[in-house]
């Protein structure tokens, strides 16, 4: 574990140089957040409330979903397979820990900064144009916390799983730029997954998108009772574990499939 933070803490420290990168992706997620609400406050019209949800709570979700954003590496993230094609994979193979936790280790702490510098700062600002939702139990920001957490696991292991597939073509980035931009749809990161059919909406829970965002989402707007909540944080935990073991195995497969070839 220590050696897993010193990892993260590598990672942080790089994350930080770059400053630029790190405001210019704040005010670029601000400025189409603020487009968000207004489509989503323009569907409402003069409704008060849409499927549970209020006109504030629909502009606290764009919010929410664009603070997310870099936390998560929502739009996509290609080290993993960079390293195989590159041929860094050997060297990092050989470290004093497993391939998996290194990159974990280098995504925790990339998600820690970008959650500070761009997460916060972003609801900061979209409490000085909106009237917000807070969360207002200590219970619900312990829910908040989990769901934060859980959520960044999924999408690495999601992440991680999805740049595995460099191991079987010598280009997998189409892959990649598929598997993301179904994560966008299915997670409830471009419209709330409540506004759609109930059969989407059965659909997109057997998969692990939902536990993104849209678990996220639902417990920091308060919409869930508390058995509701409980139950998201399991399957969030669920798909954790299903997603870490499918990632061990096939990793497995890869590196065995890269000593053979005599990569």
């Amino acid at each position: 574990m220590s050696l897993l933070w010193e990892v993260a803490k590598l990672a942080m420290q790089r994350q930080l140089t770059y400053r630029a990168a790190t405001l210019a992706g704040l005010l670029t997620n601000f400025f189409f957040g603020l487009l968000r609400a207004a489509v989503l406050v323009a569907l409402f019209g003069t409704s008060q409330e849409v499927a549970g949800l209020t006109i504030q709570g629909a502009i606290t979700y764009t919010g929410l979903t664009q603070a997310v954003i870099a936390y998560l590496s929502f739009f996509g993230w290609f080290e993993v397979m960079d390293s195989v094609y590159s041929g860094e994979i050997a060297s990092a193979l050989l470290k004093p820990m497993s391939y998996f936790s290194f990159w974990l280790g280098q995504d925790l702490g990339r998600a820690l900064v970008n959650f500070t510098l761009r997460g916060l700062t972003i609801m900061g600002l979209y409490a000085l144009v909106f009237d917000l939702t807070v969360p207002t139990h200590f219970s619900q920001w312990l829910a908040l916390l989990a769901t934060l957490i859980l959520s960044w696991l999924v999408s690495f292991s999601w992440r991680f799983l999805v740049n595995l597939s460099a191991f079987w073509t010598p280009n997998a980035r189409g892959i990649g730029r598929f598997a993301f931009g179904l994560t966008w749809v299915l997670s409830g990161f471009l419209m709330p997954l409540r506004f759609f059919p109930e059969w989407f909406i059965k659909l997109c829970n057997l998969t692990p998108f939902p536990s993104m965002i849209n678990t996220v989402v639902e417990i920091y707007l308060g919409v869930l009772e508390s058995h509701e909540v409980i139950q998201a944080l399991l399957v969030q935990g669920l798909w954790v574990v299903i997603l870490v073991v499918a990632a061990h195995l096939i990793l497995r497969a890869g590196t065995h499939r890269l000593v053979i070839q005599g990569g």
